[in-house]
């Protein structure tokens, strides 16, 4: 028997159907939907493999989502740049990336929410306060942006092909120049742990 605190286990068969083994019904996306924004953990497993396919059933949900009218999140300029990553070699960084703007994004969120619900009534002196939280949020995403970009220029260790007739670089130059991006994206990598520890205390 699964402990309390264990994520609950959504089973799917083969017929598309999922069964919610918690509360032993079956349920819909729609469902899984509200039970994510409840704060409710759940896996999503294939009822005959037992193989964990949450990852495409939440896929699945967000593409039902979007398609909802007067529902888009997702602007097409970053789709068309979320598509353009799969299979490039900054793959590796977008999901850290995105996991980290979002929690960030989410702890500011709580904090605006709270503001708003004590604003009703307010003086309108008081309502300009709420914009506090805002310019919070977006300097964090402006540093994220800037973080995520020094990122890209270091998987871009070499510039675009000179004019015809340009002489190639000194070898010696070159190495001196991979060894700092190396370095470079070292103390990246350690910037977003760094990240990482912080939020995790803040949880």
């Amino acid at each position: 028997m699964a402990a309390k605190d264990d994520p609950i286990i959504i089973k799917k068969y083969a017929n598309r159907r999922l069964y919610n083994t918690g509360t032993s019904t079956y349920v819909t996306l729609e469902d899984l939907a509200e039970m994510v924004k409840k704060g409710e953990e759940f896996t999503v497993q294939d009822a005959k493999t037992g193989d964990d396919i949450t990852h495409p059933v939440l896929t699945q949900i967000i593409f039902e989502l979007e398609n909802k009218d007067g529902q888009n999140m997702l602007p097409i300029p970053f789709l068309r740049q979320l598509i353009a990553f799969y299979g490039d070699q900054m793959q590796m960084i977008v999901p850290s990336f995105l996991e980290q703007s979002m929690i960030a994004f989410s702890k500011e969120q709580e904090r605006f929410r709270e503001q708003m619900k004590g604003a009703i009534g307010k003086s309108p002196l008081d309502m300009m306060k709420i914009t506090t939280p805002i310019k919070a949020l977006e300097e964090q995403t402006r540093r994220n942006m800037e973080m995520f970009q020094n990122a890209m220029r270091l998987f871009t260790p070499f510039p675009p092909a000179g004019s015809n007739g340009a002489a190639a670089a000194p070898a010696e130059p070159a190495r001196k120049e991979t060894t700092e991006k190396s370095d470079d994206l070292q103390e990246l990598k350690d910037q977003i742990a760094a990240m990482q520890r912080k939020l995790d205390t803040m949880s």
